[in-house]
């Protein structure tokens, strides 16, 4: 397994984007007569720290890239632009553009991967944005923006202040743009729970039952879209960790498990339930 830093996947608003590749071990076969292997299965991976801090380097969101290439994934963990100095839609605007870098003919024979099989993994204010990578846009989810299959551990689902703790509204009004919750237009185009349609790719949510997104918010998104048709897994951890920290060994099987059946087991990765 590789890491790769610093990959420039676009420019914005005078600011460059950059990712981290995580990356299985090559599967390409010292045999010369031997054919290449089948292109493979990734992952977007978006870090959180409430829209206004975080990076993609940092050890917890480093451990869940590596972990996930491991599992045999090519993993792309992206940074985007974040408030005060870029409000909604920037971040959301950045990880799209980053589905969009990864299915340049470039990046797929760079990498060696399926552009019909692009899964996307965010915790906190980066499930949020994986939530909307997956309920926003239009077409098959096998093209352009869209992706395939969605993790999304603790991301705030509906950003109109229901459900919300108080000591919360004010981060999620800093990144709509918005003095109050009375007049502001962007909450419910940043909620991914108002973009729910029946075309969505499969989710899989985890929320603790005590943490700082409330657990009330993600059920209400898990059944939207079930309502909607959308297969979806909903997985409450007792107590109060938040995002990545819920990641102990029964949640990251469940994960694989999940990632097994929406985008498949790429051929160097364990059988699903391993990791």
């Amino acid at each position: 397994m590789r890491v790769i830093p610093d990959i420039e996947y676009g420019e914005a608003g005078g600011q460059r984007l950059l990712l981290d590749a995580c990356l299985p071990p090559s599967r390409k076969s010292s045999t010369s007569n031997a054919p290449d292997p089948a292109p493979r299965a990734s992952i977007i991976m978006i870090h959180g720290g409430s829209w206004t801090r975080g990076d993609k380097a940092d050890p917890e969101y480093r451990d869940v890239c590596t972990w996930l290439a491991k599992a045999g994934y090519p993993t792309f963990n992206v940074d985007y632009r974040m408030d005060p100095a870029f409000i909604f839609p920037a971040a959301l605007e950045d990880v799209k553009s980053a589905v969009t870098w990864l299915r340049q003919p470039e990046q797929l024979g760079r990498f060696n991967l399926d552009p019909a099989r692009i899964a996307a993994l965010g915790g906190s204010a980066g499930g949020n944005l994986a939530s909307l990578l997956g309920t926003t846009g239009s077409g098959p989810v096998t093209e352009g923006t869209r992706v395939s299959a969605v993790v999304d551990l603790s991301g705030p689902a509906d950003l109109t202040g229901a459900d919300a703790k108080p000591g919360f509204i004010p981060v999620q009004l800093a990144f709509l743009g918005c003095a109050s919750e009375v007049d502001c237009p962007a909450a419910r185009a940043a909620s991914p729970i108002f973009a729910v349609s029946a075309d969505d790719p499969p989710f899989f949510i985890a929320n603790s039952t005590n943490e700082l997104i409330p657990i009330e918010q993600s059920r209400r998104f898990a059944d939207a879209l079930r309502a909607a048709g959308v297969p979806t897994t909903f997985v409450s951890v007792t107590g109060g960790l938040h995002s990545v920290a819920m990641l102990g060994p029964s949640l990251r099987a469940r994960i694989l498990d999940f990632y097994a059946s929406t985008v498949g087991v790429n051929s160097a990765s364990p059988a699903p339930g391993a990791g």
